[in-house]
């Protein structure tokens, strides 16, 4: 197995589960937080995607999906178009409503489809390269790559959680 071919499994994994944790739930319950300051699955799946996005187009010198293919003015939403989530507070997690698992799903394997084209062309040699110098040590893309597979998953799983407690009270 190559390093490419890693990587290409680890983000076909968190498709799984970006999948598994949307699918046949409805919209209301989609945008649902189990309590005031919590995440609902909705933002979850957006929030995952919005980074891998950015931090894929980053690194491959690629324009984001989310601008590129209009998926912003699909979702709708009343960020800032650059926004991905990283400090949202809870009332900002309540803002991402009326977003069904259909326009998730999508959003996230138009990313998929981006990331897996970029990464599968991966070899060991460029791993090493430098893709961010305001972190001390600097960041290679290969902890750029596993951070966001991190986030994503730990992402995923979270909101895996909350469709399992929907689903109970159901």
């Amino acid at each position: 197995m190559t390093s490419a071919d890693l990587l290409v499994d680890a983000f076909g994994r968190i498709k799984e589960n970006v999948h598994g944790a949307v699918e046949g739930l409805t919209e209301a319950e989609l945008s649902q937080q189990l309590d005031e300051g919590g995440n609902s699955i909705a933002w979850l799946i957006w929030h995952l995607t919005r980074v891998q996005d950015d931090h894929i187009a980053d690194v491959a010198g690629l324009e984001q999906v989310w601008l590129t293919q209009d998926w912003a003015k699909r979702f709708n939403l009343a960020f800032d178009d650059t926004a991905t989530g990283y400090g949202h507070a809870a009332a900002e997690v309540a803002q991402v409503t009326g977003i069904s698992a259909d326009l998730l799903t999508g959003y996230y394997d138009a990313v998929h489809a981006q990331t897996i084209d970029y990464v599968s062309g991966l070899v060991d040699a460029d791993l090493p390269r430098i893709v961010d110098t305001r972190w001390n040590p600097p960041v290679t893309l290969a902890v750029r790559l596993v951070s966001v597979i991190d986030d994503d998953i730990q992402h995923s799983g979270q909101a895996a959680y909350v469709r399992g407690v929907l689903l109970r009270r159901r």
